[in-house]
């Protein structure tokens, strides 16, 4: 049998933005084009001729969908026995006749006037991504896009494993919650809300994340209320990826084993899964965090106020939580050092580190004189510089940090992030200053174009030293080029047309 079609284009004409699913897995299912209004094809199952005998137009906006009856075809075949009233499809339970009405994912079509006698099709919106020639074309269809949990579209999707079922962040949050609730300290296991399996880990997907919002933008009526969003935000406790309960087979990378505990020289995923250290000991159902600096385990307790996430890029470190519950780093070999995770305050300088200035050491070295003909050392002016952060004086929009707008003096941030911070200082600090303050030689280079993004650098050691990319920087917004310009009186970014 033929598959279905649409009338009046050819089957390369338009992108496919839905399709109607038949419920007898016999028949084909039926593209929807863009270009494509007039649907053509099978009617009752005892007819193999095709004929058009329903109009579904996407509204301009691309936020609904209207479908209503075209007739003709029905009072041609049958015009004396049944007449006028088989000017009607079923849509939804509910009779449609030549007057379009409102369809949505999910709806039953039913191509005549009654139900007995005709093909039934589910109507399906699907997603469709093109952004240049060079992207990857993804079709989605919108229902395979929503937690079963909430039943409505993905928000901060997290994914499970091993099934590699997808929930909202808030709403697998919530049910981690009331299993280990219920649970009460027995070793049961974390099963998955949609398909009952043993859950082992979950973290956020970030490249599903990004097809919710493409989703969202395509269709704005699956956005939920700001209350909703707020909710489930309150909810979401996972940042990074958790481990739950205990394998069956752990990780050998670091054993950790009690001679004096009843384990019998287990491996075990951290210290409190083989004893009680600080009132605390892991139950089988203890969601667990990876250490991105050590590579260990420790248990996930956000309740118990002692920070285990980085804010600048949510990953998890060790070194803060295993320091309160009174762990000794020589005794079992697992927790960070000190200075993995520590405030911005606590933290001291002495060299600009290697990735400042997007790794370009002539950037660098031109830096290290401005510094030294301020009389200052490098730890004293990056101090200066993160008050004038603190006190808002500078622009935060373009730090390459998660939740920038909360950092202060007293976050505790790791070694990347702290690096990315004194780069964004020392980018401040280069802007800043009068060209006449420069040395001379970097006072007479050229500015290129691109500014501190510039890729060219990294693999051009000559115009890594003949330009200058410590410098204002252009960028588009719509048709109008704009740059950021620096106000040396209020140290803010002011955008101005070009």
């Amino acid at each position: 049998m033929e598959p279905g079609q649409c009338s009046g284009t050819k089957e390369t004409d338009g992108d496919v933005w839905a399709k109607l699913v038949p419920t007898d897995s016999s028949y084909p299912v039926i593209e929807i084009r863009s270009q494509d209004t007039i649907i053509c094809s099978e009617v009752t199952p005892s007819s193999i001729d095709k004929s058009k005998w329903c109009e579904i137009k996407r509204c301009p906006d691309k936020d609904s969908t209207m479908i209503r009856s075209t007739s003709s075809f029905l009072c041609f075949i049958y015009p004396i026995s049944y007449g006028s009233s088989l000017s009607a499809i079923i849509v939804d339970g509910t009779v449609v006749g030549e007057e379009a009405v409102d369809i949505k994912s999910g709806s039953e079509i039913i191509s005549g006037p009654d139900r007995s006698g005709y093909l039934s099709y589910i109507f399906e919106v699907i997603l469709f991504q093109q952004r240049d020639s060079k992207s990857l074309q993804i079709s989605i269809d919108v229902e395979h896009a929503k937690c079963s949990i909430c039943l409505n579209l993905w928000h901060d999707v997290v994914t499970v494993a091993p099934c590699l079922h997808n929930f909202c962040n808030g709403c697998f949050s919530e049910w981690l919650r009331r299993s280990s609730t219920r649970s009460h300290g027995k070793n049961q296991s974390v099963i998955c809300p949609q398909c009952r399996a043993i859950v082992h880990s979950v973290g956020r997907n970030h490249f599903l994340h990004n097809i919710e919002e493409a989703i969202l933008q395509t269709f704005s009526s699956l956005k939920r209320s700001d209350e909703d969003i707020a909710l489930l935000d309150t909810y979401a406790s996972i940042k990074s990826n958790l481990i739950l309960g205990m394998q069956k087979n752990p990780p050998k990378k670091r054993p950790l084993t009690f001679a004096s505990d009843e384990s019998n020289d287990m491996e075990l995923p951290c210290p409190q899964c083989g004893a009680e250290l600080g009132g605390f000991r892991c139950s089988l159902t203890t969601a667990h965090l990876q250490c991105e600096g050590c590579g260990g385990r420790m248990p996930s307790r956000p309740e118990s106020g002692v920070l285990q996430n980085c804010l600048g890029c949510d990953r998890a470190f060790c070194g803060v939580y295993w320091a309160a519950q009174g762990v000794d780093a020589d005794e079992f070999n697992v927790i960070c050092h000190p200075d993995t995770f520590k405030p911005i305050s606590q933290r001291t300088i002495s060299r600009i580190p290697d990735s400042t200035h997007q790794n370009n050491r002539y950037e660098r070295e031109i830096t290290e004189r401005c510094i030294q003909q301020t009389g200052k050392t490098l730890q004293a002016m990056i101090s200066d510089w993160i008050v004038k952060f603190v006190n808002r004086e500078i622009d935060r929009t373009n730090l390459q940090l998660k939740h920038a707008e909360k950092i202060s003096s007293r976050t505790y941030l790791c070694n990347d992030c702290y690096n990315k911070f004194i780069d964004y200082l020392l980018y401040w600090f280069r802007v800043s200053m009068s060209r006449l303050l420069l040395p001379r030689d970097a006072s007479e280079r050229e500015n290129c174009w691109y500014g501190y993004l510039c890729r060219t650098q990294h693999h051009s050691d000559e115009h890594a030293r003949k330009r200058n990319h410590a410098q204002v920087i252009f960028f588009c917004v719509g048709q109008e080029r704009l740059s950021q310009c620096f106000d040396s009186s209020s140290a803010l970014l002011i955008p101005v047309s070009c």
